[in-house]
């Protein structure tokens, strides 16, 4: 009886090693991963997935997050960590990945040549001051990494986010984009899949040196073309951008436009309504007058409308205005001016989702009409403490010197960019086509498209440098030496516009905070070392004695017999 049981004991051992290794040849065959998190953190998006199955050489990231790193930046190196092992496992191990210190580097002259280098990859230190024990720390970290694929290399800041938030929410949005940002560099690098930009010319549109940011973006991820509006047209463009034109479209034009669009071609407008500059409102008393470029009425019929106004709000970028004079010199003090809001509320969109602030200039507000068939999306917003100004509006520096009611900024949030998409019906439907106009192909209903309005042409436009006269980064503001998101949000609003199916989609992943109560963790953390620390040893010797009891108790009378 007792070999019996043993023989049964071996072939069930058999049977269990024979049926693992069974499973483990058809898991080999069969490649797959279940992620049992509720809002699916470890899920990589399908683009994500397909671009890192179509690599067909090595990438390299080196990630400058070790070291002694506090609480949240360990959250971040962890979920980094987990991110670019699912990037290693989709690429079928072609992702290789390294964790450095740059304080590791022997010398101080070593350190500091090694932080130059990495803050000329575009990786900028972040001074990050914690408070342990009632005690005060500081460390510099360079919260980025260094992507490199077939011979080239770019450096991508892991840190992004609405920085108008908390420091643990920024963070959370930054774990958020970790997916985006890694896939979109390996993207570049890779130049697979590149998108048809064309840039509309012949209106008085931003000019080279005017756009030199924005274009330089583009060409990072884009191949950027010119475009006019007549009947050489390329059909393979996949999005047209309309940049500040100060000029009149004809009915030609604006025929040519409507077509690209009625093909299925995207388009993102970025317009002023107002005639308004730097120079015209230094003026003591400038009033700025609405002018029209045409395109107000094709806009309207396509379901949006921007207003001939002007956008106030309090929280507002800051202007140097000269406020007294000292020993001969002018004083200068800076002050929000209104006319210069600072977005820094978005919708929860893919091209707009944890975005940071992005200041415009002397906009306008938007407004929708009814349109059949289009879906509308606000996209951008003032604050709450904004208001619209009729036309003609007062733009003079020397108001900033007066006193602001805020209780008369009560009129927001107020949209400033708006998302149409859908099935268009061509603005030429039932009417005479302009004279002249190619007319092959015309279509009265479009496929299906999208539209992308903004009411502040300024939103591309990079400042120039006056004593060297070279452009500036879009977004630079010399007077508080700031670098705004302008320059994300467009390649963001142009990426989605060219693929909405694409990469962005990974900006649509969620993370949620779960935060523990950081003042009933200091009120009661010796209780909870002591039921983790002590509990679990009182239990296992409990346990122990209940066992040895009830053994005794069972076996007791076979030892006395």
């Amino acid at each position: 009886m007792v070999s019996g049981k043993k023989y049964g004991d071996w072939l069930l051992l058999a049977n269990g090693l024979v049926f693992a290794l069974v499973l483990n040849q058809l898991a080999s065959l069969y490649f797959f991963r279940i992620d049992l998190t509720e809002e699916s953190r470890y899920t990589m998006k399908a683009p994500t997935r397909a671009l890192l199955e179509s690599l067909d050489d090595d990438v390299y990231v080196e990630v400058y997050l070790e070291g002694n790193i506090n609480a949240g930046f360990q959250r971040l190196y962890k979920a980094v960590g987990e991110t670019l092992e699912e990037f290693r496992v989709y690429s079928n191990n072609k992702v290789h990945y390294t964790f450095l210190d740059p304080a590791a580097a022997k010398g101080q002259e070593a350190r500091k040549e090694f932080m130059l280098e990495l803050a000329g990859k575009g990786i900028q230190p972040m001074n990050i001051i914690a408070n342990t024990d009632g005690r005060r720390t500081e460390k510099l970290v360079f919260p980025g990494a260094v992507i490199s694929y077939g011979g080239a290399e770019e450096g991508v800041m892991l840190v992004k986010g609405n920085r108008a938030q908390g420091s643990d929410e920024v963070l959370n949005q930054s774990i958020e984009g970790l997916e985006y940002q890694f896939a979109l560099v390996i993207e570049k690098l890779a130049g697979l899949d590149r998108k048809k930009v064309g840039w509309v010319t012949g209106h008085g549109e931003l000019d080279s040196l005017q756009a030199a940011g924005f274009s330089s973006a583009l060409r990072a991820s884009f191949d950027l073309v010119p475009a006019r509006l007549d009947k050489n047209l390329s059909k393979e463009l996949d999005v047209l951008i309309i940049a500040r034109p100060t000029r009149w479209y004809s009915p030609a034009d604006k025929f040519y436009l409507d077509q690209f669009i009625m093909r299925g071609g995207s388009v993102l407008v970025l317009i002023d309504r107002l005639e308004a500059s730097m120079d015209s409102v230094s003026m003591p008393d400038y009033f700025a007058r609405p002018f029209e470029t045409g395109l107000e009425d094709p806009l309207f019929h396509y379901g949006v409308r921007v207003n001939p106004d002007a956008v106030q709000d309090l929280q507002a970028l800051r202007f140097p205005v000269i406020t007294g004079n000292l020993g001969g010199k002018p004083q200068m003090t800076p002050i929000e001016w209104p006319f210069f809001p600072l977005i820094n509320q978005y919708a929860d969109h893919p091209a707009t989702r944890n975005m940071d602030a992005t200041p415009l200039r002397m906009t306008s507000s938007l407004d929708t009409v009814k349109a059949i068939g289009i879906r509308k999306t606000p996209l951008m917003f003032t604050s709450a403490y904004a208001r619209r100004v009729a036309s003609p509006v007062k733009m003079s520096i020397n108001d900033l010197r007066k006193d602001i009611r805020p209780e008369n900024f009560n009129a927001g949030p107020i949209p400033v960019a708006y998302l149409l998409e859908g099935e268009f019906t061509s603005v030429f439907k039932n009417r005479f086509l302009p004279e002249g106009v190619d007319s092959t192909g015309y279509r009265s209903k479009g496929k299906s498209a999208k539209l992308l309005v903004v009411g502040d042409g300024d939103l591309a436009r990079n400042e120039i440098n006056p004593r060297n006269g070279q452009p500036q980064p879009l977004g630079f503001d010399a007077f508080t030496n700031t670098t705004y998101a302008n320059a994300e949000l467009l390649i963001n609003m142009v990426a989605y516009l060219a693929d909405e199916h694409g990469l962005i989609t990974a900006r649509t992943k969620d993370i949620k905070i779960r935060p523990l109560d950081k003042e009933q963790i200091r009120a009661e953390r010796w209780k909870w070392q002591a039921i983790n620390l002590v509990l679990p040893v009182l239990l296992l010797a409990g346990l122990g004695i209940a066992k040895t009891w009830a053994r005794r108790k069972r076996y007791g009378s076979f030892i006395r017999k």
